[in-house]
């Protein structure tokens, strides 16, 4: 078992992000699992109608199927390894995981209208 399926294993056994998930995501993803932990205990992981979305600390970025539209995932990160995950599309995993996603019934698109 890889070390991304250990974390998703221990988060789907546990249901919540607990010690023994949290230590897993860490050894797999370093700085990154930490932002992401951090980014769903502050609830930033926003599902809209037509698109799940990450708050940062200075943009939004997208996540669809795993991808990002960070430039992390973009400029850093390996496309043909499928554990090479950014913070962004890590929160959204994991946050999916332990029912931690704020739902809102909305179009993302109409919500950037008013940005």
């Amino acid at each position: 078992m890889t070390r991304a399926e250990e974390w998703r294993s221990a988060l789907d056994e546990a249901g919540e992000l607990d010690a023994s998930a949290a230590g897993r995501l860490l050894d797999a993803h370093g700085s990154r699992a930490a932002r992401a932990i951090e980014a769903v205990g502050e609830r930033r992981v926003k599902e809209y109608r037509d698109f799940t979305v990450v708050v940062g600390h200075r943009a939004e970025y997208v996540v669809e199927d795993g991808a990002c539209t960070c430039e992390d995932s973009q400029y850093n990160l390996d496309p043909t390894d499928p554990e090479a995950l950014c913070w962004h599309a890590l929160a959204v995993e994991i946050a999916r995981r332990v029912d931690a996603v704020d739902h809102h019934d909305m179009w993302y698109s109409d919500v950037r209208d008013f940005l």
